[in-house]
């Protein structure tokens, strides 16, 4: 049998808990170990009187089975007072259960001044001075419950309520806010709409249904709610006579009935009226941004003139499996990417780069002798499928660009960006992740020179909402973030970004409105434009780059970031870094909040002494190269007879020093064949890992492959019994 939810050491306050829910609350709690305050005004239904009896009998019966309570007489729009006595009596407030109301009941042609002001001071306003009264004290503890009462006539609507019905929805209102704001300091609060016999249902339920209608069917769910252990936060419940059930909102997928610079017309919305109303596979918010995701989608698709998808909702479970799955390897139309110094540049101080620091001339500066790019600029190159809307067009899968989300980011080079170029960029889903709330999409990009590899991005996008359809969780595909170390930062460097700074950043590629329009960004759930996540990236990694490498773009190799919350233009950036060895970590903080805005992140630079490793096959100092390029030029001829015998995809890293020094794919899957340098285009089955002095062994037949992975000078992860149609491989193509 499950143990008792108690709830020892708890103080609760109940308000109107002198009869009826109220009384059923208090006395619910206290038999559970909580010390109660019972409040009631004393008055009748009506709002007419006030009395201490109603309270004090209440709490007489609670000590009379041994409870701890005290009595208020207050009346709940003295909110203050109300929580001062829970403070007095017994040092904190844990819980609020804002339960007290009255009626005044007319038709709404009858409703005077008086009785709907009444209504709307005892409901929402005492709602409101009492849990602000307790609000702070719940912050500084961080902990708090709260449950606002509304009503199925606030839901529904209910004839001669007007005044009632409207108090009680702005409960709800009152109540979705509160949740939001309150559940970083970890307080939760919901809303009930209970139906239970009491004074004030009397004058619109039945003697005998009032009668049937015990309060003690109610108790257990806000007992529920609000124990520390409960987790639902901004729920909506509907309880009474032993059933509950959750409420949530829901509308028709609808119809766009504008087109890009023509007039909208009642016409169109005549028109369109019966798919308006259609509730058909109808979708679910949950918030605001999911809420404002559909019809800001609907805004960039009418802007660019393209047709606009009104299928908001996600597949069902079997659908969406088969689709994401199908999805898996999808390879995007290839795409090039051309700049100049003047796009380097205008990136440059898109992320803080600035004539302040002498040391940034050169990224800011044409003329600058040692005149570079920044290694950041590479996620510019590669961004275009995300950018373009490309995600939405992958057969099978149905995706949602309002509800995507930037999670992580990967950055590699291969040697230092050109200061300007044309690259043609490669995209392909590498993975799906199904993370229950949402889904991660795996979008890996590789950007050439010729058919030199230059960079390569992988972009973890989330979908927010198309989660739970019974796919795998992790991949060995992701580019895994790393927590940072267990002791203060070796370095911590500070930039305040400007008030422009997201307009300015804008210009790189990214116009979503989101960051320079104030009504967009309402409409997403914010106060105003918030600074690109790739902007705070930047700032990060030339914090990184000017501390440890001061600022030679050469030793730049790698970066992996996690973006955890947004930045406002403005805001102060604080980079902390702790160094470990060639790697490092860093998490970045808004100096003004604390909050971390960039976590579980890391730079690898080149070391100094090996600073030629970067590009090894340039120098010719590792003997795999020729090895592999002998390979490549075989596999022109008789590839695609190989292709037949292996099918598999070989992924090799090569080290040198204890570094990895170069990556090289051999290809024996798609088309005919190919052997390339750089990582596998999609996914390998196999990867090995090896020095370039032990590869030359293994090829030479001088070092046994089994012996080499089981005294650890070989490493292999993936499909590791495919390597051994390696041996026939290197055997009879790779002779020098």
């Amino acid at each position: 049998m499950a143990s008792l939810l108690r709830f020892d050491g708890r103080v609760v306050l109940v308000t109107g808990a002198g009869g009826g829910l109220g009384r059923a609350y208090a006395l619910a709690f206290a038999e559970r170990g909580a010390l109660v305050v019972v409040n009631d005004l004393g008055g009748d239904f009506t709002g007419v009187g006030k009395g201490s009896f109603a309270a004090d009998k209440v709490v007489e019966e609670i000590r009379k089975k041994g409870g701890k309570a005290v009595a208020n007489y207050d009346s709940v729009e003295a909110g203050e007072k109300i929580v001062k006595t829970a403070l007095d009596a017994f040092g904190r407030i844990d819980v609020v259960v804002n339960n007290a109301g009255i009626l005044r009941d007319h038709s709404f042609a009858r409703i005077s001044d008086e009785d709907w002001d009444i209504i709307h001071r005892v409901h929402l306003r005492g709602s409101f001075q009492v849990t602000r009264a307790a609000w702070d004290h719940m912050k500084k503890q961080k902990y708090g419950r709260i449950i606002m009462t509304s009503s199925a006539s606030g839901i529904y609507g209910n004839f001669g309520q007007a005044n009632y019905t409207a108090a009680k929805l702005g409960l709800l209102g009152l109540s979705n806010t509160l949740a939001i704001e309150g559940n970083k300091y970890n307080i939760h609060c919901n809303t009930i709409a209970p139906t239970a016999g009491s004074r004030m249902t009397q004058t619109v339920l039945p003697e005998d249904i009032v009668e049937a209608l015990k309060p003690d069917y109610v108790a257990p769910l806000v007992l529920w709610l609000c124990h520390e252990s409960c987790e639902e936060n901004g729920g909506l419940f509907e309880v009474g006579a032993g059933w509950i059930g959750k409420l949530r909102w829901e509308r028709t997928l609808g119809a766009t009935v504008r087109q890009k610079n023509q007039p909208m017309t009642p016409e169109a919305v005549k028109a369109n009226w019966k798919k308006i109303c259609d509730f058909h596979n109808a979708s679910k918010p949950h918030t605001i941004q999911e809420s404002t995701g559909g019809i800001l989608e609907v805004l960039s698709k009418i802007d660019s003139g393209g047709g606009v998808s009104t299928n908001h909702t996600s597949h069902t479970a079997s659908a969406a499996t088969s689709g994401f799955a199908g999805a898996i390897g999808h390879k995007f139309p290839p795409f090039s990417s051309t700049y100049t110094e003047l796009e380097t540049i205008m990136y440059a101080l898109g992320v803080g780069a600035s004539i302040k620091n002498p040391k940034d001339l050169k990224f800011i500066y044409e003329g600058s002798s040692d005149f570079s790019c920044l290694p950041t600029f590479g996620v510019i190159i590669g961004q275009k499928s995300i950018m373009d809307g490309g995600l939405a067009d992958i057969p099978g899968l149905s995706v949602n660009l309002a509800k995507v989300l930037h999670g992580e980011q990967y950055l590699e080079l291969y040697k230092p960006l050109p200061r300007a170029g044309k690259l043609k960029c490669e995209a392909v889903i590498a993975d799906i992740l199904d993370k229950g709330s949402g889904v991660v999409i795996l979008m890996d990009v590789y950007s050439y020179s010729e058919k030199e590899l230059i960079c390569y991005n992988q972009f973890s996008v989330f979908v927010v909402g198309s989660g739970g359809f019974g796919g795998k969780r992790t991949s060995d595909k992701a580019k895994v973030a790393v927590a940072i170390p267990n002791r203060p930062p070796d370095a911590v460097l500070t930039d305040t970004t400007s008030l422009n700074q997201a307009a300015l950043y804008r210009l790189s590629g990214d116009w979503n409105p989101l960051h320079v329009d104030p009504n967009f960004a309402s409409l997403a759930g914010f106060n105003k434009p918030i600074l690109h996540g790739l902007c705070t990236f930047g700032f990060s990694a030339r914090h990184v780059l000017q501390q440890f490498a001061d600022n030679d773009v050469s030793r730049f190799k790698a970066i992996k970031v996690r973006f955890a919350k947004p930045v406002y233009p403005g805001q102060t950036l604080q980079t902390e870094m702790w160094k470990e060895g060639n790697r490092i970590h860093f998490q970045t903080k808004v100096q003004e909040t604390g909050d971390i805005v960039i976590s579980n992140a890391y730079v690898d630079l080149t070391p100094t002494s090996d600073i030629s490793a970067k590009t090894p096959s340039e120098s010719g100092e590792l003997q795999s190269t020729l090895v592999f390029a002998e390979l490549s030029r075989r596999f022109k001829d008789i590839g695609h007879q190989i292709v037949k015998e292996v099918n598999a995809v070989f992924e090799w890293h090569i080290t040198k020093g204890g570094n990895i020094a170069t990556k090289w794919t051999i290809d024996l899957k798609n088309d005919s064949g190919k052997v390339y340098e750089g990582p596998a285009k999609g996914s390998a089955d196999t990867t090995i890992i090896l020095s370039d002095e032990d590869f030359m062994e293994v090829v030479l037949g001088k070092l046994d492959p089994q012996k080499a992975f089981f005294n650890g000078r070989l490493k292999a992860r993936g499909n590791i019994m495919l390597s051994k149609k390696l041996q026939k491989i290197f055997k009879d193509y790779a002779k020098l």
